[in-house]
């Protein structure tokens, strides 16, 4: 039996793509064990799975000044370590890499044993730690065309996002029933990320009367984003987060709303569905959310509205625009290849060993 080492945390974006491969490398006869920080989001989400898990030491790689930019490295290099016994104990045929910092020392352990990697990048641009990645691997899968041109010719390959079967098999009823919400009227699905999003929580919550005079709100908030004044408001229903039934959310809405997360931007076109996208400003980020929104936007695939320019008008009207002309949206989304990432990036790890 061959056996695959997954790797890849820090944030929810970088476990979600892994856990999109797990069904496909489980029928292909993989053995798959997990790599990735002591306590990150990544632990509980993959030990959720079933999947064996080990945590290595983790620090982050800063471009700015931080106190903890004299102590980290030395966690980088115990991670590299440990990340070494690790990849010597299991002998890995390949290793397949999500990104985030705590893949940095697992990348180059396997590369000390010449096992071969795989990197799939989700933005734009490569982060810091992809960058450092990159040197050491076979392949370097990428969402966006933009994204070649930052990338080794002869390892980039245009792959898109490995999206979760299950999210495709979401249905429209269940998700009316799991929100008392009526099929006569269209239904707005709010997401701001797996932590939610205080800016676009308060702007959607700040126009909530007018959208109820013709749409209906389904709104993920985040954790202690809930609106206490706001619970039993008819046609509007909020949770913190929501798991398995998300599926369902997703095919019973008409509309999202969303942050521009490579992930969540992937899952979106792979479900067809009209959006608009709120991408976190410059001033919070790297500005990859922009980029990434930007080209869905050149695509066809979605409305923009930055963060600078969010009023309630400009929302409204973004809202009430890409409803009305929601066919267009879903026609140029429907002509994308960029849908069958896992059958793409299976052929890959069984090309590189």
């Amino acid at each position: 039996m061959k056996t695959i080492i997954l790797t890849g945390g820090g944030t929810a974006g970088h476990v979600t793509p892994n856990l999109a491969l797990i069904p496909s490398l489980k029928e292909a006869g993989y053995e798959i064990r997990y790599i990735g920080s002591y306590n990150g989001i990544e632990r509980k989400l993959i030990e959720n799975a079933g999947i064996p898990y080990d945590g290595i030491s983790s620090g982050k790689l800063r471009r700015y000044f931080d106190l903890k930019n004299f102590s980290d490295p030395f966690r980088v290099l115990k991670g590299y370590g440990e990340a070494r016994k690790l990849i010597k104990k299991y002998k890995p045929d390949v290793l397949f890499s999500k990104g985030g910092f705590v893949a940095v020392p697992v990348v180059l352990a396997a590369k000390h044993y010449h096992v071969p990697t795989i990197i799939h990048e989700s933005d734009m641009t490569p982060g810091l730690a992809n960058k450092l990645c990159i040197p050491s691997a076979k392949k370097v899968c990428c969402n966006f065309p933009e994204t070649l041109k930052y990338l080794p010719e002869d390892k980039a390959v245009l792959t898109g996002s490995p999206i979760r079967a299950e999210l495709l098999k979401g249905d429209r009823l269940a998700g009316l029933q799991y929100t008392h919400l009526s099929a006569a009227r269209p239904i707005i699905l709010v997401i701001g990320g797996s932590l939610g999003s205080v800016k676009v929580n308060q702007a959607v919550r700040s126009i909530l009367p007018r959208l109820l005079e013709k749409f209906q709100v389904i709104h993920i908030c985040g954790k202690g984003n809930l609106d206490e004044s706001l619970i039993g408001t008819a046609g509007y229903v909020q949770y913190e987060y929501v798991d398995s039934p998300l599926k369902h959310l997703f095919a019973a809405a008409d509309l999202i709303v969303s942050r521009a997360g490579a992930n969540s931007i992937c899952e979106i076109l792979a479900l067809r569905k009209p959006n608009v996208l709120i991408p976190l400003s410059a001033a919070a980020s790297r500005g990859d959310q922009i980029l990434n929104a930007r080209s869905f936007a050149g695509q066809g695939f979605s409305e923009v509205l930055e963060e600078e320019q969010m009023t309630d008008d400009t929302l409204l009207n973004a809202i009430t625009d890409t409803y009305e002309n929601r066919r267009k949206f879903v026609e140029a989304m429907e002509k994308s290849h960029l849908n069958n990432a896992v059958h793409t990036i299976m052929e890959l790890i069984q090309a590189v060993q």
